[in-house]
C-alpha cells in the first residue's frame, strides 16, 4: 500500500502557491448540468474527489476531459443515467447533483452519498427545499427517486446556515418559474464563488455572500468559461504546518480576507502573521501559547481547519481547548495524535482538551478522514524522528501534488509503497 513517509522535526520555508478549491470546483460540477453545451473550468484541482465526480458526470451523458488545470465539460446530451452506489458514497457531494438533474430533466435516481465519516450529516434541509421548489423525493431501498413536473420559486428557510444545502437549493431554483428567496443562507466563500458562475451563465442571482439569497428564474443557461478560486482550506493547512514546525512560509494566490478567523487565532496562539492583497506570511519564532478554538459557521473558525489546528496546539505551552459546534465525530486524529506523545483527550464527543508537549514523536498513524489525514501530516512535519501515515487516499481527496509541495519548503515527505505485514508490525511495536 502506499504511504506517506515522513522525517519530522525541518523548519518550513519558502513560499507556495495555493491550488483551486476542491470545495468550490465540486459545487460547479454540480451546476454544469444545468446548462447545454462546454463549460470550461480553469484551475480545478486533479484530486480524486473531482475525479470521481467527473466520472458520475459523465453517467449522466456529459463529456468531461482535462487538459494543462482546465477541465472542460459538455454537458449537451445530459439523461438519466444509473450511478454506480459504490462510487456514489465515496463523496458526499454526489448528492448535489440531484437539484440540477430535477431542473434540467425532470427525473432522477440517486444512490444515498457518503464521504468522510465525521458525523451526521443529514440531507433535510436538502430535501424540504427541494419539495418547496415542486420536487417529489421518495427514499426507496437506499436510492433518492426523485421527480417533478417543473420547478417553481418558493421561499426557503434553513433552520441551519448549511453551505451544502445553500448551494444545491441555489442551483436547482436559477430554472424555476419566478422568485426564489432562500433565508438563512450560508455565507462562505464557495457560496458566492458557485453564483458569481451561475451568474456568468445567465442566472439572476442577487445576496449571495449575505444571509439571504434571492434568484429569478430564467429559461436556460448558456456555457461559459471560470476560473475556480484558491483553496482556503489547504492555505490554512499550509499555514498551520509553518507554525508546528516553527516556520517561516507565504503562501500566495490566496483571498487573504477567507482566512480572517485562523490569523486571528494564530496571532493569539503567539505566531507572526503578516498580509498583502494575494499573500498571507506566517512566521512562528518561539514556541506557541494554548488558545481556546470554537468551530462555527464562516465568517467563524472553519470545522475543516479544526483537526490540523488541534495538532498545532499539541505542541503549545500549556493548555488549549478546541470545541466542534458543526460534527460531533470529528475526532479520528485524537487517538493517532497520542500515539506520537501528544497530550490529547475528547469529553462528550464535542470538546478535546489539549496539554501541550515540548516534543512529538514520529510513529506509525492512520488517517481516519480527510482533515484528520492533514493533522497527522502537520504533526508528523513537527515530531522528532519518523512517521508513517497510513490511509493517504483520504488526504488525496482534497491536497493535491501535496509530496511536492511541502519538499519545496524542505520538508523531508515521500510516498513509498510499504507491505501490509510491516506496517501492522510496526504499530503493534509502536503501541
Amino acid at each position: 500500500m502506499n504511504v506517506l513517509q515522513i522525517q519530522g522535526g525541518r523548519q518550513l520555508r519558502g513560499e507556495v502557491d495555493i491550488a483551486g478549491s476542491k470545495n468550490a470546483a465540486l459545487a460547479l460540477m454540480s451546476a454544469v448540468l444545468l446548462v447545454e453545451g462546454t463549460t470550461i473550468l480553469h484551475n480545478v484541482p486533479n484530486v480524486s474527489d473531482t475525479r470521481i465526480k467527473a466520472h458520475l458526470l459523465e453517467t449522466f451523458g456529459a463529456k468531461t476531459y482535462w487538459r494543462e488545470g482546465s477541465l472542460f465539460l459538455d454537458c449537451s446530451d445530459v439523461h438519466v443515467g444509473e450511478l454506480d452506489e459504490e462510487t456514489v458514497r465515496l463523496i458526499r457531494t454526489s448528492f448535489y447533483l440531484l437539484g440540477p438533474m430535477l431542473a434540467r430533466v425532470g427525473r432522477v435516481e440517486l444512490p444515498a452519498p457518503g464521504g468522510c465519516k465525521i458525523g451526521q450529516r443529514p440531507v433535510d434541509f436538502h430535501l424540504k427545499g427541494l419539495a418547496l421548489l415542486g420536487a417529489t423525493v421518495e427514499l426507496e431501498g437506499g436510492r433518492y427517486i426523485a421527480t417533478t413536473d417543473g420547478l417553481k420559486g418558493a421561499e426557503i428557510y434553513l433552520d441551519f446556515p448549511s453551505a451544502g444545502a445553500t448551494q444545491h437549493l441555489m442551483s436547482a431554483a436559477v430554472l424555476a418559474e419566478g422568485v426564489t428567496v432562500i433565508q438563512n443562507a450560508a455565507v462562505e466563500p464557495e457560496v458566492t464563488t458557485l453564483a458569481a458562475f451561475l451568474n456568468r451563465m445567465g442566472a439572476r442571482i442577487e445576496g449571495a455572500g449575505t444571509s439571504t439569497i434571492s434568484i429569478i428564474g430564467v429559461e436556460r443557461l448558456e456555457p461559459c468559461e471560470f476560473r475556480v478560486p484558491s483553496d482556503r482550506l489547504q492555505a490554512g493547512t499550509f499555514m498551520l504546518a509553518a507554525a508546528a514546525t516553527r516556520g517561516d512560509v507565504t503562501v500566495r494566490g490566496i483571498m487573504p480576507d477567507n482566512q480572517t478567523a485562523l490569523v486571528n487565532k494564530l496571532r493569539e496562539a503567539g505566531v507572526e502573521v503578516s498580509e498583502g492583497p494575494d499573500w498571507i506570511r506566517v512566521e512562528a519564532t518561539r514556541r506557541l501559547k494554548g488558545i481556546r478554538v470554537k468551530t462555527m459557521p464562516y465568517p467563524g473558525f472553519p470545522t475543516d481547519i479544526q483537526q490540523p489546528m488541534a495538532a498545532v496546539l499539541c505542541l503549545a505551552e500549556g493548555t488549549s481547548i478546541v470545541e466542534e459546534t458543526i460534527y460531533e465525530s470529528r475526532t479520528g486524529h485524537v487517538p493517532e495524535l497520542q500515539r506520537m506523545g501528544a497530550r490529547i483527550r475528547v469529553e462528550g464527543g464535542r470538546l478535546t482538551f489539549i496539554n501541550g508537549v515540548d516534543r512529538l514523536r514520529g510513529a506509525n498513524v492512520e488517517a481516519s478522514d480527510l482533515r484528520a489525514g492533514a493533522a497527522l501530516v502537520v504533526a508528523g512535519l513537527a515530531a522528532e524522528g519518523e512517521t508513517v501515515i497510513r490511509n493517504v487516499h483520504f488526504i488525496d481527496r482534497g491536497y493535491e501534488n501535496l509530496e511536492a509541495s511541502l519538499q519545496n519548503l524542505g520538508a523531508s515527505i515521500e510516498r513509498v509503497e510499504i507491505g501490509e505485514s510491516d506496517l501492522s508490525a510496526s504499530r503493534e511495536y509502536d503501541g
